[in-house]
């Protein structure tokens, strides 16, 4: 079936941009001689494994489903990033795990002496701040859980230990990671020589259009011939950016005080969490800013939050029962984070090949919401 044709609400995967993003990835690789990892938690529909695996080194975890899923679905490199273990999973992870990070100097030595076979990392944080308006996202705000600070450190806590990690981006360009590495070097500088590795992190847009890839290349060389490091990246955004879609039909229009809010079959909260998290405003096909164009309209949801909002928007014609809309960029931190607040159903997942035509990966229904309750 067509785009147009789906049932309501549903989530489509664009294979033709997804192998696009990935192959602006693997040029980097290819050019740098870095490896650049899927992180998991941004996009983990693995029915697209074998398309990404392809392309990429393999995935981070945030957890130990996580890395099992990247154990069994992509298999090929998988690491893990926590902010603490638990004792009771510590063993498996071992087992199923290439490189595994520390957050701080405490987890390190707990947990040391079971990695046999397994490469260790120590999160760092250099205390240099980029993110300006995303402040949720920031792990370098003083006081923050992330990472070991310089004056925390002492060369004889790095026994054992191969790489470090740093990790202080989203959704960034190049000169805030150039700002960060200048940070990373004049904290750390002298503990990178003597690793086998470097990982940046993720946050790293590389494959948006106005991404300066030239000036990411320059920093991984710079680290690479500096340190005689292998270079890591792990973005999860660049790799399924604008890869994405979720159709939603309109149920109903509602007039207050001189607002129009069309109600959808979709959510802000249970679908694209990010909407009101970050906040976050989805590009929306055929869709302009408030007045931008003939009709504006109030988008929400038919859930009984009143902050179920997604946002306002403008249309060339008015808007009608049945209408379908098509939010953009909708791949990344919408399925990992969903959820069925009210009862509302997951949207099912489509898969869109290079001709148009949609095939249905996965549905969800009543069992889903019900069998995660007790």
């Amino acid at each position: 079936m067509r785009l147009h044709e789906i049932p309501t609400p549903g989530y489509v995967i664009d294979l033709e941009r997804l192998e696009h993003n990935c192959k602006v990835l693997a040029q980097v690789m290819e050019r740098t001689g870095c490896k650049i990892l899927l992180a998991q938690k941004a996009y983990s529909a693995f029915a697209t494994y074998p398309l990404i695996r392809k392309y990429l080194c393999g995935t981070t975890a945030s957890g130990l489903f996580e890395a099992r899923l990247g154990k069994e679905e992509f298999g090929r490199e998988n690491h893990i990033f926590s902010p603490a273990y638990k004792e009771e999973q510590f063993q498996e992870i071992v087992d199923i795990c290439d490189h595994i990070v520390f957050n701080s100097v405490s987890q390190l030595k707990k947990y040391r002496g079971q990695c046999q076979g397994t490469s260790i990392g120590l999160r760092i944080n250099p205390e240099c701040s980029t993110q300006g308006d995303h402040a949720i996202y920031d792990p370098c705000t003083p006081g923050s859980r992330f990472g070991v600070l310089r004056e925390q450190l002492q060369p004889e806590d790095l026994k054992g230990v191969d790489g470090l990690h740093f990790h202080t981006l989203c959704e960034q360009n190049a000169d805030d990671l150039a700002t960060t590495l200048a940070a990373v070097e004049e904290k750390f500088g002298d503990l990178m020589h003597g690793m086998k590795w470097i990982n940046f992190g993720g946050g790293h847009h590389i494959t948006r259009s106005d991404y300066d890839i030239a000036l990411l290349e320059k920093c991984i060389c710079h680290v690479r011939d500096t340190y005689h490091v292998q270079v890591y990246l792990e973005p999860g955004e660049a790799v399924a950016l604008n890869a994405g879609y979720l159709v939603t039909e309109v149920l109903d229009f509602v007039e207050n005080h001189g607002i129009t809010t069309a109600i959808l079959d979709t959510s802000a909260a249970c679908h694209m969490p990010d909407v009101l998290e970050m906040p976050y405003r989805p590009p929306l096909r055929d869709g302009g800013m408030p007045d931008e164009k003939a009709y504006t309209y109030r988008l929400s949801s038919y859930t009984c939050l009143a902050g179920d909002i997604i946002g306002d928007f403008s249309f060339d014609k008015r808007l009608a029962i049945g209408d379908r809309l098509i939010f953009e960029d909708m791949a990344i931190y919408s399925m990992v984070k969903n959820n069925t607040f009210n009862g509302i159903g997951l949207p099912s997942i489509y898969q869109r090949r290079s001709d148009g035509e949609c095939e249905l990966i996965k549905s969800f229904g009543y069992e889903d919401f019900k069998e995660r309750l007790s």
